[in-house]
């Protein structure tokens, strides 16, 4: 007995930490950015095509390394961000709920099966604790691993002591661990192509993949949620970071070996981000559904993560809040909102899911629309 309450004693005091974490770096207003998206977008270009903000991050280019995991039994379905963090911590290895059925035959009705991709210093269950039971009842093979994980020697930083924290490596290097597992998926299902489902940092690795990890063939829908595919300012930490660089001091490349070189290739300005989007934001063939909230205090602006539509590709762009004033969804729980799942479903099955749930969702707790 004392055993169990000594380890919900634990998860209490990481979760309180957590918040209070989150909380003071975060400076949440609940304004959205005067900005328009292409606006945003058109001045980085031009301060990026002057060679004025391109950041090399070469302090820690050298690090690379980390691996992927399958993931080893499942944990509950919970609707509450800090809660499933917590389980996620303590379970790092758990698959989301009605994930990795490696006996899944996709249906005429629902021919390719979902991959679901999680967040920086997430993982594959604590990101997806709440929305993967739904999208398997609602008929889709459902499948998730755990990618990026890499310790300080590896360019992961400091978060990986803590045993649930992945998504830190070099994402070049996580785009690979995604090819794989997706090319395991297709042979374990027989089907011709995956849907990909990407948390922050998850949705802009799979842009990756799909644009340089052959990825592009292989995939028909990618939704995201606020993923960083234009980099983040990190409610300007990141911009701050950026401006010391160009006078010639490393700064983001040398604290990517506290934070992890993913956190830093996410920044706006990053030669990662600039590669990603050289040709365009989009690739011919791929429909996208792109998802992000005015809350959001790690995707800044959050109309960044945004994406122009390319040749060949359809593009949705969605404000969470657009017709739902009472989400108020941040970065965290927005895998926590009842809307947020019902863009995904409407997305991955139109004729049978065509209505988007409005429920509250608060702030940093989540709770899957109920207190």
């Amino acid at each position: 007995m004392k055993r169990r309450t000594s380890h919900r004693s634990s998860i209490a005091a990481v979760l309180v930490g957590v918040t209070a974490l989150v909380v003071a770096g975060s400076g949440v207003s609940a304004a959205a950015p005067d900005e328009s998206v292409e606006q945003t977008i058109a001045d980085l270009i031009e301060v990026n095509g002057r060679g004025a903000a391109v950041a090399d991050y070469g302090f820690s280019a050298g690090l690379s390394g980390g691996f992927a995991s399958d993931t080893v039994g499942s944990g509950p379905q919970l609707p509450y961000w800090l809660a499933a963090f917590g389980y996620g911590l303590f379970n790092p290895d758990a698959a989301p709920p009605g994930a990795n059925d490696w006996n899944c035959k996709p249906t005429a009705e629902h021919p390719r099966p979902v991959v679901l991709l999680h967040g920086t210093w997430m993982n594959a269950y604590n990101s997806f604790a709440f929305m993967s039971q739904p999208i398997k009842d609602a008929g889709f093979c459902t499948f998730a691993f755990n990618y990026g994980r890499s310790n300080p020697a590896q360019g992961g930083g400091v978060p990986p002591v803590l045993p649930g924290v992945m998504g830190t490596g070099n994402i070049e290097d996580s785009a690979k661990q995604l090819a794989t597992f997706v090319d395991r998926v297709l042979a374990a299902t027989g089907a011709p192509a995956v849907d990909l489902i990407g948390y922050s940092q998850g949705g802009l690795m799979a842009n990756w993949y799909t644009k340089f990890e052959g990825g592009a063939d292989k995939v028909q829908h990618l939704i995201t949620y606020g993923a960083t595919h234009h980099g983040s300012t990190i409610d300007g930490i990141a911009e701050l970071g950026r401006a010391i660089n160009n006078i010639g001091v490393d700064i983001v490349g040398a604290s990517s070996i506290v934070v992890g070189h993913a956190v830093a290739e996410q920044t706006i300005g990053s030669d990662f981000v600039n590669r990603l989007n050289a040709n365009g934001d989009t690739v011919p063939g791929i429909d996208y559904t792109v998802v992000g909230t005015r809350y959001d205090e790690i995707m800044t602006p959050y109309n960044l993560t945004f994406l122009r539509q390319g040749r060949g590709a359809s593009v949705q762009n969605i404000t969470l809040q657009d017709g739902c004033e009472l989400d108020l969804s941040d970065h965290q729980t927005l895998m926590y909102s009842p809307r947020a799942l019902s863009i995904a479903l409407r997305a991955l099955d139109p004729a049978g899911h065509p209505n988007l749930a409005c429920t509250f969702n608060p702030w940093l707790i989540g709770g899957g629309g109920h207190l």
